[in-house]
């Protein structure tokens, strides 16, 4: 039977109220009759089927209309949704196996039309400290946006992408449409068709900004989906550090016993452009909610001699789908890339890496680390391609698992696409199992108690990340939810001897 649906969408407003703004067509979809006590979102689909239905024409037609964006947008808006429908979920074959949303039902999710470009009347305008700037959503409101007063004058522009579409769409429009987003993933056309919200960081040519920016985004809200871009631009001879915060919007909901929580979806992108001689180091902690699908994709373009330095943290949702996309097009560009997943209450995190070297005498050091407990699982994918006017890469690839219990499980699958022979180094490296009973015996020999141990043993594992955070606040935050997550392991988890 096939059922024609609508869904009324709605904006938020800077108060944090919501305004309707009409209904939206969704695709009909067919609906299998539900078997008692089983919800047919989750019984029915395929294990790479994605868990909703919103995204279609109408939703990007509405969203150009509805925010008043110039033809050149809602064209590109149209076209990324022409994408989103024919692209595969998954377009590496070697990749397929792993995709599944079965444990998200998002069927009930609404989107979000417009985000307020400003924060509120009197809302709070201070900078955390030993930060530069600051911007903070939640879901598609601004809660507060403040920029030291000398970056300003300097040229450094923080904003929502809303807002720098409205000042000045010629500037912002190459940054949009030329988007270093991979054009034959399925998601990345998700958020280029459908975003809400959005954050814009402009660094121009020569300007060094000494202390870091957060951006602080809390989203996951229940039946709610958030669909946003972050494009960062740092021009020529310039540097930046920005850290990026997704927390949770609120407290969790409490259900009653039996009962399914409601979940949500936020689907995301970062967007890197590096000038010449551009250096940026950027810090992510992913906190949200469990009951919360994260759609990531994050893509760089670096120019000649730029250097890239990623430090991710991956501890929150309940499935996570990362893509990492670095392309390092000048010569001499260099990425150091760090990514650490602690796992537990059966979450899933599906993680892939693609590097593509195309300078010459390029540098790519990449390293991925999965903690996994309580049921979670962790799908480590990297590839690196060398590309056959890449001479004198050097390239370095690391996937590793650390498994705390009979339950949970890892995958790690680096490969190398090498077309140019004269590389400097062309290497990768995977391992996954239990904690080193080596290291325990060392470590309790020396009068510390197997809990102990194991936790050394554990947080120091994950230890890459938290030393590049750049801010201390978010180096002791960090800390603090690695702690907290090692607290939540249940007895029976405690690995077999």
């Amino acid at each position: 039977m096939t059922v024609s649906t609508e869904a009324s969408a709605e904006a938020s407003t800077p108060d944090g109220a919501t305004a309707a703004l009409g209904p939206v067509a969704l695709t009909p979809a067919a609906t299998p009759a539900p078997r008692p006590g089983i919800s047919p979102a989750r019984s029915r689909r395929a294990p790479a089927e994605l868990p909703f239905t919103f995204a279609d024409a109408a939703l990007a037609a509405a969203l150009g209309e509805e925010r008043g964006e110039p033809a050149w947008l809602r064209e590109d808006r149209t076209a990324a949704a022409a994408d989103f429908a024919r692209l595969p979920v998954e377009s590496n074959q070697l990749y397929t196996g792993y995709v599944d949303f079965r444990a998200a039902d998002l069927s009930g999710a609404r989107p979000f039309l417009r985000g307020a470009d400003e924060p509120a009347a009197g809302s709070d305008a201070s900078l955390p400290e030993g930060a530069a700037g600051v911007i903070e959503l939640r879901d598609d409101v601004v809660v507060r946006l403040a920029l030291e007063p000398d970056l300003a004058a300097r040229g450094v522009v923080l904003e929502t992408l809303g807002a720098a579409v409205a000042r000045d769409a010629a500037g912002i429009r190459d940054a949009l449409l030329a988007t270093p987003l991979p054009t034959d993933e399925k998601l990345a056309a998700l958020s280029r068709g459908f975003w809400s919200q959005g954050i814009h960081l402009h660094v121009p040519d020569g300007v060094h900004v000494e202390r870091p920016i957060l951006l602080r985004w809390a989203a996951g809200t229940p039946e709610r989906a958030l669909l946003g871009r972050t494009i960062i631009r740092i021009g020529i001879d310039a540097s930046a550090s920005v850290i990026e915060d997704q927390v949770a919007p609120g407290p969790a909901i409490a259900c009653a016993a039996g009962e399914p929580v409601p979940q949500g979806l936020v689907g995301a992108t970062s967007e890197i452009h590096l000038g010449a001689g551009a250096t940026l180091s950027f810090a992510s902690i992913q906190d949200l909610p469990l009951a919360t699908t994260l759609l990531h994709q994050r893509a760089a373009t670096l120019g000649r001699g730029a250097t890239l330095k990623l430090a991710l943290a991956q501890l929150g949702a309940r499935i996570v789908r990362s893509r990492i996309d670095n392309r390092l097009m000048g010569q001499g560009s260099s990425v150091e890339q760090v990514e650490i997943v602690f796992g537990g209450t059966d979450q899933l995190f599906d993680l892939t890496s693609y590097t593509r070297h195309v300078g010459e005498d390029t540098t790519g050091n990449l390293l991925s680390k999965a903690v996994l407990q309580q049921g979670s699982r962790a799908y480590i994918k990297g590839l690196i391609r060398i590309e056959q006017t890449a001479r004198g890469t050097d390239s370095f690839l690391g996937e590793f698992g650390m498994i705390l219990d009979r339950k949970s499980r890892s995958v790690t699958v680096p490969s190398l696409e090498i077309d140019q022979p004269d590389c400097k180094r062309a290497a990768h490296a995977s391992s996954v199992g239990p904690i080193d009973p080596a290291q325990l015996f060392y470590l309790e020999s020396r009068g510390i108690t197997p809990d102990e141990a194991r936790k050394f043993i554990t947080l120091g594992f994950l230890e890459p990340v938290v030393a590049r955070v750049p801010l201390e606040s978010e180096r002791e935050r960090l800390w603090g939810l690695l702690e907290a997550k090692w607290a939540q392991r249940r007895d029976e988890d405690a690995p077999a001897a």
